[in-house]
């Protein structure tokens, strides 16, 4: 082979190597610009699920509040009027806490809410997680093509190619799957 013939065949695999980067790169730049937005959206629901459970405490420790002043009332013998119009009040709470669905703010409702919460928070960090492996392959296959340029090793071309490749099945199931 003439050196003008060689020259050009290698001209033309770097071409078609740089294409291959600009292509892997160009799917790096959506993987991660979706997995920072799943990354967000792990963080808020975390959060979301934090009030939730923090709301439920709270109505958990005001009704134990009032089971309490209920139980030391009732100890102390107090029967008056008053007295035991507050226990009707208490009574009413503490069956309010524990459900409330006209509003959704009963310890049953909360406790649904922060599960909910939680389990759309661990459906969305498998898909961020999916969407990280995605990036990493990515990643490697960029070096791998840059070295195959480098080197002129063809088989670090086709390497670089299958792990794009690979990469595209984990963005796939990282955005259309849960």
């Amino acid at each position: 082979m003439s050196g003008a013939s060689h020259e050009i065949q290698h001209n033309s695999n770097n071409k078609k190597i740089a294409l291959l980067i600009a292509v892997l790169a160009l799917f790096l730049a959506i993987s991660e610009t979706i997995s920072k937005s799943y990354q967000t959206e792990v963080l808020i629901l975390q959060m979301k699920s934090s009030d939730l459970w923090a709301f439920y405490q709270s109505k958990n420790i005001r009704q134990s509040s009032m089971k309490n002043s209920k139980d030391i009332v009732n100890i102390i013998g107090k029967n008056d009027d008053k007295t035991k119009e507050a226990i009707q009040r208490w009574d009413k709470d503490i069956v309010r806490y524990d459900s409330e669905p006209a509003t959704g703010d009963g310890k049953a409702e909360l406790m649904e809410k922060a599960k909910q919460a939680e389990h759309e928070r661990d459906v969305v960090l498998k898909k961020y997680h999916r969407l990280e492996i995605a990036s990493g392959l990515l990643q490697v296959a960029i070096v791998i093509a840059s070295a195959s340029v480098v080197t002129g090793v063809a088989i670090l071309f086709w390497c670089s190619g299958g792990l794009g490749i690979i990469s595209l099945f984990f963005i796939t199931f990282g955005i259309f799957f849960s």
